[in-house]
Order: structure tokens, then C-alpha cells, then sequence
């Protein structure tokens, strides 16, 4: 059985954000109710894998043991190393959410974080310069309160209808972030997933069991390496 520590978490509202302000209501009340819901990670905090994410990471609309962090957790074990993945994805949450949920995610300072945030500030329109602002909070934090725990940072692509110059902006932040910091990026998470309909789910953002299986070989040519 997949030695996955789940947290569960939250419900979906936000692939209708960018639509308009309604949908960002609902998905700022999801992001809410998931993080009230969440408790500490579990043990093995040491050799933990937390991967601090949104819906994509939570693997909302599939079996929890199909999620991507789930599958990745396969990876570990086939590969013989001795690390537990904790998934810590809530449903709609903004970076700005995750920065609020730091601190409690380094309560028990894990072996490797990866963070997976941006996609639900990309739908709501929102300052690609306050989502790397809140990226790098969180870099700082981690830096502050566990010095040796590895950061990797999930890259995310915003969608087209915010024009060329949004889109570009945002897509400029997780290798700009990566390089200054010095932390192992996964260049875009839904790499040969994202705008595949037999990949995706009905909503056509959230990935199906096939989809999720991609998106961990991405994580995992760059996980992989980092645990080895």
C-alpha cells in the first residue's frame, strides 16, 4: 500500500475563476474551509517529502492513491529510497493561502519541500508580482526556520485569455526564482498534460489517473536526482 500521508482538504471552485468574480468568491471560501481542515503532517518528518501544493497536488476529482504526489511515492519505494510523501495540496488556495500555512507545513521541518502554487492566482487575474513575492517569502521562511531542508520549486504557466504580456510575466517568475535562490526547478508541472483533453478531466484543468502519472515523471526528473 502507498505509505502516502494525506491530508484532506477543501473542495473545488476555482477552474471557474477566471471567469469572473464570482468564481473567485467561491474558490477564496474553499481555500479557506481546506485550510481549516488540515492537520499537522504526519511522522517521519526527517525523511518527509511534503509537496505544499493546490488542487492539482491535493488530486481533486481522483482516488487519493492516484494523485501525482501518491505516484511519486511509488517511485521512491521501486527505487529503494526510504522517504515518505506528504501530500499537503488544498483545494483553491492562492500563495498568498500558502504563505499563511508555512510556519504550520515546518512544524516538522521536512527533508525536501516542493512547492506547487500559482495556477488559482493565474485564474483569479492576480499581480504575477505578488505571487513571486509570496514565493519567496516562503523560500525565506524555510531558509530561517529549517536550513537544511531542499526546496523545489513547481512551474506553472498562466492561462492565454489574460493576454500575452500576463502570461509572459507569469511564466518569467519560477526560473527567475529558481536561479536566485538556488533551488531545483521543475520547469511546468503539467508538461505534456496541460491542454490534452483525454489527459484531463471533465473541467479541463484538473488531471485524470493517466494525466497524474506525467505530471509525477516530471516531478520525479527532478525529485528523483535531489533524493538520490
Amino acid at each position: 500500500m502507498v505509505r502516502t500521508a494525506r491530508i484532506i482538504l477543501g473542495t473545488l471552485s476555482v477552474v471557474l475563476a477566471a471567469c469572473g468574480t464570482d468564481g473567485a468568491e467561491k474558490a477564496e471560501r474553499a481555500e479557506k474551509a481546506g485550510a481549516a481542515a488540515a492537520v499537522p503532517p504526519a511522522a517521519s518528518a526527517t525523511r518527509a517529502v511534503v509537496f505544499l501544493g493546490t488542487s492539482l497536488t491535493a488530486g481533486l476529482g481522483l482516488d487519493p492513491d492516484h494523485a501525482y504526489p501518491a505516484v511519486v511515492q511509488q517511485k521512491i519505494d521501486s527505487a529503494g529510497l526510504k522517504y515518505t510523501v506528504v501530500n499537503a495540496g488544498v483545494s483553491g488556495e492562492s500563495s498568498a493561502g500558502a504563505v499563511r500555512r508555512i510556519d504550520w507545513i515546518l512544524r516538522q521541518p521536512p527533508a525536501v519541500l516542493v512547492i506547487e502554487t500559482g495556477a488559482n492566482d493565474g485564474l483569479r487575474g492576480q499581480d504575477p508580482d505578488s505571487l513571486k513575492a509570496n514565493i519567496q517569502l516562503m523560500i525565506d521562511r524555510v531558509r530561517q526556520r529549517s536550513p537544511s531542508t531542499r526546496i523545489i520549486l513547481a512551474g506553472m504557466e498562466a492561462l492565454p485569455n489574460l493576454g500575452a504580456d500576463y502570461t509572459r510575466r507569469f511564466r518569467a517568475i519560477y526560473p527567475a526564482l529558481a536561479a536566485a535562490n538556488h533551488v531545483a526547478l521543475i520547469p511546468f508541472l503539467l508538461d505534456g498534460v496541460a491542454g490534452v483533453d483525454s489527459l484531463n478531466q471533465q473541467d479541463g484543468i484538473h488531471p485524470t489517473d493517466a494525466g497524474a502519472r506525467l505530471v509525477a515523471n516530471n516531478v520525479w526528473r527532478v525529485l528523483g536526482p535531489v533524493l538520490k
